[in-house]
């Protein structure tokens, strides 16, 4: 090999050594290595601790029914140990319904809202008591300006425990002699629940000037002030 030859591979050599050499001494100067892009977090999956392990939440699951779904997520929502809310329907006898079968009252369904939370964070005692102060008792097979058994208020529970305190806030409510009526939210045993479609996913937040439309003129907040007063 002519040294002109030499001088040529030791510089193609340098070329390709050297950038490599640059972008090591960089990564040692930082002190750090690369880390994965973290995605933001939502209110369906809470981001996690590290994006490396995956921590394990305790969650459980509530349903509830209290007339238009679209109002019965901004009272769970802001509840602190509550990581998600969907809308959707339970209690029929139609396997996966649509908005318009159930809106016509044709599936048995009713309107309700799944809670998923964390019981070490929030009771589900304390899931009762929002839900109880957050519809009309006594209104049968309504809530507020929406009229039929797809809009009636009900406690759907899992499992014995539920029930028992579902069945005791339903006697204390009834005890204190504030409704002056009977009581007309059911219990029941929780069927299948289906969530409902996207578009009324979180629709307070998506559609925040036509919620508050429809809350007001529903008269919701002011039927609710009537019956539980300030709080």
């Amino acid at each position: 090999m002519t040294i002109r030859n030499r001088r040529r591979s030791l510089s193609l050599l340098l070329c390709g050594v050297l950038p490599m050499l640059t972008a090591l001494g960089a990564c040692a100067q930082s002190g750090s290595t690369p880390q994965p892009s973290k995605a933001p977090p939502s209110k369906a999956a809470p981001a996690q601790a590290t994006p490396y392990k995956t921590v394990p939440v305790k969650s459980a699951v509530a349903v509830f029914a209290g007339g238009c779904f679209w109002c019965m997520e901004p009272p769970f929502d802001k509840l602190p140990g509550v990581s998600s809310t969907t809308s959707g329907y339970i209690g029929g006898r139609v396997a996966n319904p649509t908005y318009e079968q159930v809106s016509a009252g044709i599936t048995g369904h009713t309107e309700a809202v799944q809670v998923r939370y964390d019981p070490a964070k929030v009771s589900y005692a304390k899931l009762l008591d929002v839900f109880w102060r957050n519809i009309d008792p006594v209104a049968v097979n309504r809530q507020f300006c929406d009229v039929g058994d797809q809009y009636r208020s009900a406690i759907f529970y899992r499992n014995a425990q539920e029930k028992r305190l579902a069945e005791a806030s339903k006697q204390r409510i009834e005890a204190s002699g504030r409704l002056k009526q009977p009581i007309a939210t059911q219990i029941a045993t929780a069927t299948t629940f289906y969530a409902a479609e996207d578009y009324h996913q979180d629709y307070y937040i998506k559609n925040p000037a036509r919620y508050k439309y429809y809350r007001f003129s529903c008269g919701r907040d002011q039927r609710l002030k009537a019956l539980w007063g300030k709080s």
